[in-house]
């Protein structure tokens, strides 16, 4: 089995806020992430593929279509983008990087296929800042 990753940019926006909790409680655990006027990230996402090349291109997964798939599923949605207000698929849910990772995963998964007979998402990694980050394996990955 071989990994395949694709790395890309975006940058966005969030807060972290639980509405259930006072200011203070917010403050307390989010510290200045729950900045009520919002703050940024220069976040770098990896998406990864596992498979066996194709014995004809000795490809897994062609990186020029894993890019293109990215880009207009899941950059082209949160770029420059406020994630709790602006993004449909975060609606409703803490906009958390952890969050973020698997609303990615479950974007990106059911469409690897239609890049790649011989590839399967592997793992999104999202780095939040340079030492920050969160890897997400799928739902199936911690199940016994």
């Amino acid at each position: 089995m071989i990994l395949v990753s694709r790395q890309e940019h975006f940058n966005a926006a969030h807060k972290l806020y639980n509405p259930g909790w006072s200011k203070e409680k917010n403050s307390a655990v989010f510290g200045p992430c729950a900045n009520e006027n919002w703050h940024g990230h220069n976040f770098n996402l990896i998406v990864t593929v596992c498979g066996d090349p194709d014995p004809e291109t000795g490809f897994v997964v062609d990186l020029k279509k894993l890019s293109s798939l990215i880009r207009d599923k899941v950059i082209d949605a949160v770029d420059h983008k406020n994630l709790n207000v602006d993004v449909p698929f975060m609606q409703g849910k803490m906009a958390s990087t952890e969050n973020l990772a698997i609303e990615i995963w479950k974007i990106l998964e059911p469409l690897i296929p239609e890049i790649t007979s011989f590839g399967k998402l592997h793992s999104i990694k999202l780095y939040e800042t340079p030492r920050n980050y969160v890897e997400y394996f799928g739902p199936a990955h911690h199940k016994a």
